[in-house]
């Protein structure tokens, strides 16, 4: 019970709500290795980072061959897979200017790009687990509409959150309570892209006024009711993300990771 209320009191601190942190090499070493290496964590975020890539590719494609490709950018889901492309680049990024420069300096403050591949992380793995159970919970069992292809439809709801979890579970800079704005934020754009949407005139593919049935603004109450239900969401979602980095770290440092014996072969 110490060690949870201290573990709080130190999370509750002002400073844990910006992106700062003492040990950039959390941001380039793997929670698997046993050294100092950043090649390890550069390959499985080099694989990541395609497997991503390969989903926006394959989602837009198929979206312009099936429908219309003007509709690939309203939807939440596509937003979401183009975010997780974007943070396993910046990993890639963090990664190779690691490797390159034979470290990262953090002594004036973390650099730009490990700042901002910490934000695009934090909105990046909560927004994916959510989309994957926003989908199976609400919208799979509505039909045909929302599936594309099968197998298209599995990865942009299903491999997403797997591969988000791949860069969760090999990471091991941490994931902090206060950090929940961030998701918070990134969804709060696309809420006022979708109310914009819908004052503009704009529909679905087939022709309706919402991008979602659950939030269809022509009946603003239930929608607002959902915008706050899936915001509440989001945010436990977050507080799970940071339970399962807890989690990650103790197996990590028990079972992998010894300060007295680690090595610093590059």
């Amino acid at each position: 019970m110490g060690a949870a209320k201290k573990y709080l009191n130190n999370q509750f601190m002002a400073r844990k709500f910006f992106l700062e942190n003492e040990e950039a090499s959390e941001f380039y070493l793997c929670s698997l290795q046993s050294n100092r290496s950043s090649v390890p964590l550069l390959l499985i975020r080099i694989v990541i980072f395609l497997g991503c890539l390969g989903i926006v590719l394959a989602s837009g494609i198929l979206t312009g061959q099936a429908i219309d490709a003007k509709y690939w950018p309203i939807y939440l889901t596509h937003w979401g897979i183009l975010l997780n492309t974007v943070c396993a680049f910046l990993a890639c990024c963090v990664s190779i200017a690691a490797y390159a420069q034979g470290g990262i300096d953090a002594t004036f403050g973390l650099p730009w790009y490990v700042k901002a591949y910490w934000f695009s992380f934090n909105a990046a793995v909560p927004i994916a687990f959510f989309i994957t159970a926003f989908y199976y919970a609400f919208l799979s069992s509505m039909g045909e509409e929302f599936a594309i292809n099968q197998v298209l439809d599995l990865f942009i709801h299903g491999i997403n959150s797997v591969l988000m979890m791949c860069l969760l579970l090999t990471a091991q800079h941490p994931s902090l309570i206060l950090h929940f704005y961030q998701p918070i934020s990134v969804t709060l754009v696309y809420l006022v892209f979708g109310i914009i949407y819908y004052f503009a005139g704009g529909t679905n593919p087939n022709g309706d006024p919402w991008i979602y049935p659950n939030i269809d603004w022509r009946d603003p109450g239930p929608a607002t009711g959902m915008v706050f239900a899936s915001a509440a969401m989001i945010i436990i979602i977050h507080l799970l993300v940071v339970l399962i980095s807890l989690a990650r770290d103790w197996f990590s440092k028990r079972y992998i990771r010894d300060s007295r014996t680690m090595s610093f072969n590059s």
